[in-house]
This record gives C-alpha cells, sequence and structure tokens, in this order.
C-alpha cells in the first residue's frame, strides 16, 4: 500500500482539528480539549524547538566548512542579504499600499475598541514593557544584542537565534580559512551530528499529524472559549483588516515570487509551491519559522534539490531576518490602528514605517507573536497610541500562520535564486 505523502498527512490534520474544536466549541467541552488534546501539540511545539538550536549550529557550519574558500562565502552572503532586505522592503510598501486603499481602521467603533481594549489590557501591558526596555537601549541595541555574551545562555532560548547565527558563521568562517589538514577531525564531527540531527528531524516529523492535529483543535478552544458568538463578532468586526493583511500576503506569495522563481530560476512556480507545501502546511500550523526550519531544509535538499551549501546558510538566516509576511503585516496595522485613533499619517510617517518594519523584522525572532512586540516598536516610532495593539489581537494568530507561512516561503524563495546564482557563477568560472 501507498504510503500518504506527510504534507497531506498534515493537511488532513488541520482540517480534523478545526472539526474537532468548533464541536468542542459548540458543545462547551473545551476543557477536555485544553487538559487533554492541546499538551499533545505542546509536547510537538517542544520536539520541533529542541531540535531548532542544534539544527542551526550544526547545519550552518557544516555547509560553511563545505564551501571552497572565504570568497564564495562573502558572496553568497551579499546575494542572500541583499534580497532578504529588497524583499522586507518591497513587502511593507505593499502593505502601505493596501490599506491606504481599503482603509479597514475607519469600520471599528468606538464600543468595539473599548471592548478589546478592555479585554486584551494585560498581554498589550506585557508588550509595552518588552518593547519599551528595546527603545531605551538605542536604535543599534539589535546590533548589539547580535553578539552573544554567553554562548550557554544563547542556546537557552530560540529568541536569541541571531546570536546563536552569529556564532556559527564564525566557527563556520574558521573552518574555511585554516588549512584543511588542521580541520579535518572537526569537519568530520560536525558530518556526522547533521547526520545525526537529520535522523532526530524525520522521526520527530512522524509525530507531526498528531501534534499539528492537538495544536489546530487547541488555537479553536483558546480563541472562542465555549462562546462561540464571541468568536464571530470579534472576527467580524476586524475582518476587512484581516482580509487587508491576506490580500497582502497573497500578492507575495502568488504575483512577487512567482516573478522572481520564473524569470530568475525558470522553474515552474505550481512546482515550486509543490515542493515547499509540506513546510507551509507545517508553519501555518505552528506560526513559527524557527520550529519549521527543519522541514524547511528537507524541502529545499530534497524537493527543490538546491545544494547543502545553499539551504544550510541561507534557510536559518532567513528564519530569523527575513520576515516578509511580518513586515507587511506590521505596516497594515500601524496604518489600521492609527485609522481606528482617527489619526491620519504623513507621507513622512508611513516613510517611518517602511525604515522601521524593515528593522524591526531583522531582529524578530522567529517564534509565534513575536510580530506583535516589534508592532510597538513600530506604532511607537509614528507617534500611534501602541494601546491601540489590543484592537488587532483578537485575529492575531490566525494572521501569525498566515504570515509565517509567508515568511518561509520567502525564504525559500530566495534559497533557489541563491542556488541559481551560484551554479551560474560556477558555471561561468569552469569556462573561464
Amino acid at each position: 500500500m501507498k504510503k500518504v505523502p506527510l504534507y497531506i498527512q498534515i493537511f488532513i490534520a488541520i482540517f480534523l482539528g478545526i472539526i474537532i474544536g468548533l464541536i468542542s466549541v459548540y458543545t462547551s467541552s473545551g476543557e477536555f480539549i485544553i487538559n487533554w488534546i492541546k499538551p499533545w501539540g505542546d509536547i510537538f511545539m517542544r520536539l520541533l524547538k529542541m531540535i531548532a538550536v542544534p539544527l542551526i549550529i550544526v547545519s550552518l557550519i557544516n555547509g560553511l566548512a563545505g564551501l571552497s574558500d572565504l570568497a564564495k562565502l562573502s558572496s553568497m552572503g551579499l546575494k542572500t542579504i541583499g534580497m532578504y532586505l529588497i524583499t522586507t522592503l518591497l513587502a511593507v510598501s505593499i502593505g502601505l499600499l493596501i490599506v491606504n486603499i481599503t482603509k479597514p481602521g475607519k469600520l471599528i467603533s468606538e464600543n468595539t475598541q473599548s471592548d478589546l481594549t478592555i479585554a486584551y489590557a494585560g498581554q498589550v501591558e506585557d508588550n509595552q514593557e518588552i518593547a519599551f526596555s528595546n527603545k531605551q537601549r538605542g536604535p543599534l541595541h539589535f546590533i548589539v544584542e547580535i553578539i552573544p555574551e554567553n554562548i550557554i545562555e544563547s542556546a537557552s532560548s530560540n529568541r536569541n537565534m541571531l546570536q546563536l547565527i552569529f556564532l556559527s558563521l564564525f566557527v563556520g568562517i574558521a573552518t574555511v580559512v585554516i588549512p584543511k589538514n588542521k580541520t579535518a577531525s572537526f569537519r568530520k564531527i560536525i558530518e556526522e551530528l547533521n547526520d545525526i540531527v537529520l535522523w532526530m528531524i524525520d522521526k520527530i516529523m512522524l509525530f507531526s499529524p498528531i501534534g499539528v492535529l492537538a495544536l489546530m483543535s487547541g488555537i479553536i478552544v483558546d480563541v472562542a472559549g465555549n462562546d462561540i458568538n464571541k468568536t464571530v463578532e470579534l472576527f467580524s468586526a476586524l475582518a476587512w483588516y484581516a482580509f487587508s493583511v491576506v490580500i497582502g500576503l497573497l500578492i507575495l506569495i502568488f504575483i512577487l515570487y512567482p516573478i522572481l522563481i520564473n524569470i530568475i530560476t525558470k522553474k515552474k512556480y505550481f512546482d515550486f509551491l509543490k515542493a515547499i507545501l509540506p513546510a507551509q502546511l507545517l508553519g501555518f500550523s505552528t506560526s513559527s519559522s524557527a520550529a519549521t526550519l527543519p522541514v524547511t531544509m528537507e524541502c529545499a535538499e530534497d524537493n527543490l534539490k538546491l545544494k547543502k551549501e545553499v539551504s544550510s546558510f541561507v534557510l536559518p538566516l532567513g528564519a530569523t531576518i527575513n520576515m516578509d509576511g511580518t513586515s507587511l503585516y506590521q505596516a497594515v496595522a500601524a496604518v489600521f490602528i492609527a485609522q481606528a485613533f482617527g489619526m491620519e499619517l504623513t507621507m513622512f510617517q508611513q516613510l517611518t514605517i517602511v525604515i522601521t518594519a524593515t528593522l524591526a523584522s531583522i531582529g524578530s525572532a522567529a517564534v509565534p507573536g513575536a510580530g506583535i512586540v516589534m508592532l510597538v516598536v513600530v506604532l511607537e516610532s509614528i507617534g500611534v497610541p501602541s494601546i491601540g495593539i489590543a484592537l488587532i489581537l483578537a485575529p492575531d494568530r490566525p494572521l501569525d500562520m498566515l504570515r509565517t507561512t509567508t515568511n518561509l516561503t520567502g525564504d525559500l524563495m530566495i534559497a533557489s535564486l541563491v542556488d541559481k546564482w551560484e551554479a551560474s557563477a560556477k558555471k561561468n568560472h569552469q569556462k573561464s
């Protein structure tokens, strides 16, 4: 009997999770889901987060160690970071264009504002404190934070992923620069560790359908509780805002990315989407680019047939600094909140959003909900009351799932471009 592909298993799990969640809300049995079903989703998330740190360290070092010289590394790095910045700037610009056309904030009533502000005041205060702490440290704080003070402390939290990438890049560069005869043993150890990590990922993914089902049913219950009407009312009030974000994300996935893929790689975009579907579905269900990284890399190497030296460098870096979906959402959300408060943003303020959202996306952790914290920074930069975040917390979880899917699609798209450019450069070098 033919084995059902993983992406189909995950898709079925998402559907069943939604059905189970809605049934539990309708029958007021949400407590059963929270106590007996949701923990399996938490276990799955813990397994993914457990393997994320070793994967980034080992895969980055192993990928860099496979490069022949430092010139190739610098060439790949410039192409990768350059494309990440370009697509992020385009994403923010697209978001601003859409929200200025749809004007979703004009539909928010004062009663809805006050109700949601009261309901989510606690969460808003937490995000304000984190953002205020970051703001107090100065504009170059995110650069300072790239350098780890303590390796063990950096590895203890997925929010310190950029520090681990810096450390791994440093070690990888040293491995390339130092003569091979002096690093042969280290290279062999890294290769063996990479094989071990990949084996662990394969086994963890066998559990993914159960984990995804549990996550989805838990999300439904968390949003609705035992009152399905509450969810309907909240999402109806914010439907136009959510629609604006979704339209922007769809433009990225189905217009911007296909143009780049078709022009540069000459590949069919439908084949590209089919190859990365397992990563998209897992990213959708976990809302975490970091947690999805193992599957993202597997799709890149096994399905897209990208070189390991490219995927192991581009994708871990992208999971941390390439946040097209998040930056687009921040642009839409900032203008939406300003509109809801009756504020008209000037051209200069909207330009500030472009710059701030781009920089904020670089420092945004690749974990669920990180975009909300960074949004406070964006709002503060244009003088919009950050308490307005309470207006968008209700639909944030499903939108977070969609923008995470967009983020990792962008990562894989750029990895495909870099792989093509590197292959062309190698061919031209051989001819010369």
